[in-house]
Order: C-alpha cells, then sequence, then structure tokens
C-alpha cells in the first residue's frame, strides 16, 4: 500500500504582502494566524461615510484582513461566541473603497460582484471562504475578541481578533481566478 504524502499545512499571518497574495491560489486551503477584524455591512456603511468625510479610519486597512462575522456572545472564559460567515455579496458596495484604501484580504462566504472582483485585481488583493455551518469551530481558533469600533452595533461591532489557525479557502485569488466557478473537485489542499 503506497503512503499518502503529507501536505504542509501553509500557516499566514496578517498584514500581507503583494507578494504573499500573488502566491495565493484559488482553491487553496490556507491557515490564518495573528489580528484580523470583524465588520460587517452596518460598519462597513460606515467606514465608507467616514471616508467620505476625511475622518480617521479605527484601524489601518493596509495589508488587512477583515473577516464578514457577527459574533454570537461569549461563553463565561471564552474570548467569543460562535463566528460564522456572512455573505460578502452584502459588502459588495463598499468593499472597493476599503480595498482602494489598503484592504488586501476579507473573508466570508459566497460570491462576489465584477466591482469587487475588478478591485482585487487591481489592488491586488483576495477573498477568503470561512467555513460555513461550522461557527463554533470557527470560534475555536479565536484566542481573544475586542471591540474597536461602533459598540452601538453589538454583534456588527468592528472587533479586533487574534487568531490561531483559522482555516479559509481561497475563492478569488488577485487574478480574478474564481474557485467556485472551478468546481470542488479541483481545490487543493
Amino acid at each position: 500500500m503506497e503512503a499518502t504524502p503529507q501536505i504542509e499545512k501553509r500557516i499566514l499571518r496578517a498584514p500581507f504582502t503583494d507578494d504573499v497574495i500573488r502566491s495565493l491560489t484559488a482553491g487553496d486551503l490556507v491557515y490564518l494566524s495573528g489580528t484580523i477584524y470583524t465588520a460587517r455591512d452596518a460598519a462597513h456603511k460606515r467606514l465608507c461615510e467616514m471616508l467620505d468625510r476625511g475622518e480617521p479610519m479605527p484601524f489601518d486597512f493596509t495589508g488587512q484582513v477583515v473577516y464578514y462575522a457577527g459574533p454570537c456572545p461569549a461563553k463565561p472564559g471564552k474570548p467569543i461566541g460562535s463566528v460564522g460567515p456572512t455573505t460578502g455579496g452584502r459588502m459588495d458596495a463598499y468593499s472597493p473603497t476599503l480595498i482602494a484604501e489598503g484592504l488586501k484580504v476579507m473573508i466570508g462566504k459566497g460570491s462576489r460582484s465584477k466591482e469587487v472582483v475588478d478591485a482585487l485585481k487591481q489592488y491586488t488583493g483576495v477573498y477568503f471562504a470561512a467555513i460555513g455551518g461550522a461557527a463554533a469551530l470557527m470560534a475555536k481558533c479565536v484566542k481573544s475578541a475586542e471591540v474597536i469600533a461602533f459598540d452601538d452595533l453589538g454583534t456588527e461591532a468592528i472587533r479586533r481578533l487574534e487568531v490561531e489557525e483559522l482555516p479559509v479557502i481561497v475563492v478569488l485569488d488577485c487574478q480574478g481566478n474564481n474557485a467556485y466557478e472551478r468546481g470542488r473537485s479541483e481545490f487543493q489542499a
């Protein structure tokens, strides 16, 4: 019986450089460790309004990761509750603006608009899919969570998360290749 070849686990850390993003291909499975931020549509709308008014952002977008998630409240002794991905298309009206400001990586689920794909290609960005339906599993990757902006939005407030080996799949790479269009059988581990 032949031995199964060992596949090296690829762990990435923010902030992302263009070189790291260029090394990613649609369908790649990677793990994120380090600091990422949560934000959903209400927070995205506010961020874009702040940019229009010339106000400072609650964090520097340069090379950063935004996870489209509105986590559940934490149980005692835990940093966060279930934290599953939200549909990325809900942020499509705002994402190109934030990508132009330096945002490099987004995590969600579902397809994205042509405008988002074009922005990822123009500014060397990437869109990851988190594992839908596994919000409790994703929460186990979160080591700390802190609200940093828009506390009045509750679960949609912007949070800074420290994560360890959060599993994600490259859906859209910086060349515009789309794993959803390639089919599941072509995904690489």
